[in-house]
C-alpha cells in the first residue's frame, strides 16, 4: 500500500509533499478515535526492548533524526507512529528561512535524499513555547486519565510523556564562527526545561563555514561552555535533571579529525555522539551523474551513507571501549540495518531517509524484528 502512495507522492516537490503528509496526519490525529486506531496499528510490540541511557528511559531504541520535525509541530503524530524518541530542530536563536527552494531532492535509484535546507526554523523562542505547551498538555492528559507521573528510582528523569525529546541546536547563518558559542548558549538556555537531551550540530554541510567548528579547539569552547551552563542550571533547579549533551559529527571527517573528536569527548567527558550527519560525497551513486550535478550542493543521506556510518560507529566504540554512547544515524531502513548498527556498538538508532522510503510503519517494523544478539 505504501509503495503505491510513495510513487504518487514522488511525482511532486519533496518539501511540499513532506508538509502535506504531516499536516494530513495531524488532522487525522486530531480526531480522537482515529488517533487511537492509528496508535494501535503503529505501536511496536510490547516485547520491544526498553533502553535506559543517560538517566533516560527510551520506550524503544528507534528515534527520528533531526530535520524531520524542525519546529516541534508533529510530536503527537510521531509518537502515534511508534517512535521511541524524536529529535527536533536544528533550532537556531533567530528564525530563518533557510536556503532557496527547491532544496530537497530524492534519488530513488539510490534510496537517498539530497538536502540543502539551511537550518530553516521558527527560532528558538517559538519552538520552546511549542514544547512547553506540549509538556503541559501531556501533564493534563495524564491527570485526566488518573495516572501519575512515573519516577524511576534509578535516577531516571520524570516524564510527562513516554516520548523522549531531543533538542538539536545550531547557529544562525549570519553569526560568525567566533561568536557561534553565543548562539548555542541561547538555544541551550531556552530549551533546557523542555527537552530531555541536547545535540550540538556543527556538522551540517548547508550552513557556510559551520563544519569548521568541528575542529578540536572550537568544539572544546562550545561544548565546555554548555557543560558549565548545565552545571549552573542544575544548581538553581529543585529537580535533579541530567540533560545529556551530545555532538553530531559528519561522515566526512578524516581519521585524524575523528580521533580529535574522540580525544576531546574523553577529555571533557562528553555524554555521547550522534554518527552521522549527511555527507558531501557523491561516490558510488547509481543515479546518473548529470542528474546529480543538476541538483547541486547539499548533504546526501540514505543507503549511500550506511557503510560509512557503521564504520564510524564501530571505530568510536572500539577506541572508547564502549564507554562513549553513540546514536547511530545513516542508512537505517530495516531491522537488519538496525542490527548492524547495534552490533557495531550503537546504543540507539535514528531514521530519516528510511522513513521516506519505507513508510510510517518503519519504527514498528524495526522494533518488532530487532535482535541485539
Amino acid at each position: 500500500m505504501y509503495n503505491f502512495i510513495r510513487s504518487f507522492f514522488f511525482l511532486f516537490d519533496a518539501e511540499k509533499v513532506h508538509y502535506f503528509a504531516m499536516n494530513a496526519l495531524r488532522f487525522l490525529c486530531s480526531i480522537g478515535f482515529i488517533q487511537k486506531l492509528l496508535a494501535a496499528g503503529f505501536q511496536p510490540k510490547s516485547k520491544t526492548p526498553v533502553v535506559e541511557k543517560w538517566g533516560l528511559q527510551f520506550k524503544n531504541p528507534v528515534g527520528l533524526a533531526a530535520g524531520f520535525d524542525k519546529n516541534a509541530k508533529y510530536l503527537r503524530e510521531l509518537e502515534t507512529l511508534g517512535f521511541g524518541f524524536v529529535e527536533i530542530g536544528t533550532v537556531t536563536p533567530k528564525p530563518q528561512a533557510g536556503n532557496d527552494k527547491p532544496r530537497l531532492f530524492r534519488l530513488p535509484k539510490d534510496k537517498a535524499i539530497i538536502n540543502r535546507m539551511g537550518f530553516n526554523n521558527d527560532g528558538v523562542k517559538v519552538v520552546s513555547q511549542r514544547l512547553k505547551e506540549w509538556k503541559e498538555a501531556q501533564g493534563a492528559r495524564n491527570k485526566a486519565q488518573g495516572t501519575s507521573l512515573i519516577t524511576h528510582h534509578s535516577s531516571l528523569i520524570t516524564h510527562h510523556s513516554s516520548l523522549i525529546i531531543g533538542g538539536n541546536i545550531g547557529k544562525n547563518k549570519l553569526t560568525p564562527n567566533e561568536d557561534a558559542w553565543k548562539d548555542y548558549e541561547i538555544c541551550f538556555n531556552e530549551l533546557f526545561d523542555y527537552v530531555d537531551y541536547f545535540v550540538v550540530n556543527v556538522s551540517s554541510p548547508n550552513t557556510p563555514g559551520l563544519r569548521e567548528l568541528q575542529e578540536k579547539d572550537a568544539l572544546r569552547k562550545i561544548l565546555s561552555h554548555l557543560q558549565t551552563l548545565r552545571t549552573e542550571r542544575l544548581k538553581l533547579s529543585a529537580e535533579s535533571k541530567q540533560k545529556p549533551i551530545l555532538l553530531k559529527i559528519a561522515p566526512d571527517l578524516t581519521l585524524s579529525q575523528l580521533d580529535d573528536v574522540i580525544d576531546l569527548a574523553r577529555e571533557i567527558q562528553l555524554d555521547g555522539l550522534v554518527a552521522c550527519n549527511t555527507t558531501i560525497s557523491r561516490e558510488g551513486l547509481g543515479t546518473d551523474a548529470a542528474t546529480v550535478a543538476a541538483i547541486g550542493a547539499g548533504g546526501l543521506s540514505g543507503l549511500p551513507v550506511k557503510q560509512r556510518s557503521t564504520e564510524i560507529v564501530q571505530y568510536i566504540a572500539q577506541k572508547m571501549n564502549g564507554q562513549l554512547p553513540v546514536i547511530a544515524s545513516g542508512g537505517i531502513f530495516t531491522a537488519a540495518d538496525a542490527n548492524e548498527k547495534l552490533k557495531a556498538g550503537a546504543v540507539l538508532l535514528q531514521v530519516w531517509t528510511g522513513f521516506i522510503y519505507e513508510g510510517p510503519a518503519i519504527a514498528k517494523k524495526i522494533c518488532n524484528n530487532i535482535n541485539k544478539q
